[in-house]
C-alpha cells in the first residue's frame, strides 16, 4: 500500500460512517477507524492524525490512541506474553502486542524478559509486512544518555536493564544516565528489561557510571554473620564448619564464598557468639 505506511501517523479526512467505525480516506485509500479506537465525537470531513496497524485479525485499522513507539520512534514497551520458540510480546498501546523477536533476546532464556519487564524499541517492518518490535541499540541509548556528575557517586539509581551477558549488565536509569555494571559486582544476572537498583561506584570521564547491585561489604558481612547464626541454630548449635572447611562445600551450603564465610565468622568469634572447637563452629550460650 503506497503512501499508506503501517506503524507510523498519517492525516486522514472522514469519508463516511459505517457499522462499527468510520471510514477514513488516507493518500486515496479506505481505512477503517473502529468506534472503540477513538476517545472523542468525530465530524464529518474533520481531519484526523491516525496511527495505522494491522490489528489481531490482520485487518489494516486506524486509531487515535497514538503510541509513543512508532516506525523511527523509540519509547518503553511492557511485555505482556514469552513465547520461549519465538519471543517476548511488548504492549505499546494499540490493539495488537508487537513481538520482539527471538533473534533480538538473549541466547540463554533465563535472562530473558518476565511479564511486566520494559523493554526500549521501535518498531519496523520485517519481510511479510508485518509490524515488529526491535530492540533501541547501545548507540540510541548513548545518544539519549544524561550526563553523570561527580555528585552522583555513591548515591542509588534505578532503571531498566537493556543488555546483558556474563561479562556485565548495562541499564537506562530513570534519570537517563548509562550505567553498567560488572560481573563482579552482582550476585546473579538481571534479565533484560528488568527493574533494578544499583550504588554508583565510579563516575566516568564520558558522563557514564559504573554500578554494583551488591550491598556495602560491612552490610554483606553482616548479612553473611545472620546466616551462619540461623544456621547453627537449626543444627542445635554446632555445624562441621570452620575457617579451614572446604570452599566447595561452603558455596554449597551457604551460597556464598569461603573469604566470605570467614569475615562472616571473625564477625561473629569477636562478638563472642560462637567458638572453634576440632573443625567445628559452637554457638556459645549466654552465661
Amino acid at each position: 500500500m503506497e503512501g499508506l505506511q503501517i506503524g507510523t501517523v498519517q492525516t486522514g479526512h472522514i469519508f463516511r460512517q459505517v457499522e462499527g467505525g468510520y471510514l477514513l480516506l488516507i493518500n486515496n485509500q479506505h481505512v477503517l477507524l473502529p468506534f472503540e479506537d477513538t476517545d472523542y465525537d468525530i465530524e464529518d470531513n474533520e481531519a484526523l492524525d491516525v496511527f495505522i496497524y494491522y490489528n489481531r485479525k490482520d485487518e489494516l485499522r486506524a486509531t487515535t490512541y497514538i503510541p509513543s513507539v512508532q516506525i523511527g520512534k523509540y519509547g518503553w514497551a511492557e511485555v505482556v506474553k514469552i513465547l520461549p520458540r519465538l519471543g517476548v510480546f511488548v504492549n505499546i498501546g494499540i490493539d495488537k502486542d508487537m513481538l520482539v523477536s527471538v533473534d533480538d533476546l538473549p541466547a540463554f532464556e533465563a535472562v530473558w524478559p518476565h511479564e511486566g519487564d520494559k523493554l526500549f524499541v521501535t518498531l519496523d517492518v520485517d519481510h511479510q509486512r508485518r509490524l515488529m518490535a526491535v530492540l533501541a541499540t547501545e548507540q540510541i541509548f548513548l545518544d539519549r544518555r544524561e550526563i553523570a556528575t561527580e555528585d552522583l557517586f555513591n548515591q542509588q539509581i534505578s532503571g531498566h536493564v537493556y543488555f546483558t551477558s556474563r561479562e556485565g549488565t548495562a541499564i537506562f536509569s530513570e534519570g537517563g544516565f548509562r550505567g553498567f555494571i560488572h560481573h563482579s559486582e552482582r550476585e546473579t544476572e538481571p534479565r533484560l528489561g528488568e527493574f533494578v537498583t544499583g550504588r554508583v561506584i565510579d563516575v566516568k570521564e564520558d558522563g557514564t557510571v559504573n554500578m554494583s547491585l551488591l550491598p556495602l561489604k560491612q552490610d554483606r558481612i553482616a548479612n553473611d554473620a545472620e546466616v551462619i547464626l540461623e544456621f547453627l541454630k537449626s543444627q542445635k548449635g554446632v555445624i562441621p564448619f570452620s575457617d579451614k572447611s572446604d570452599p566447595q562445600d561452603i558455596r554449597k551450603t551457604f551460597g556464598f564464598s569461603k573469604s566470605a564465610f570467614k569475615r562472616a565468622l571473625g564477625r561473629l568469634m569477636r562478638e563472642n557468639k560462637v567458638e572453634q572447637r576440632n573443625g567445628n563452629t559452637f554457638l556459645k550460650t549466654k552465661d
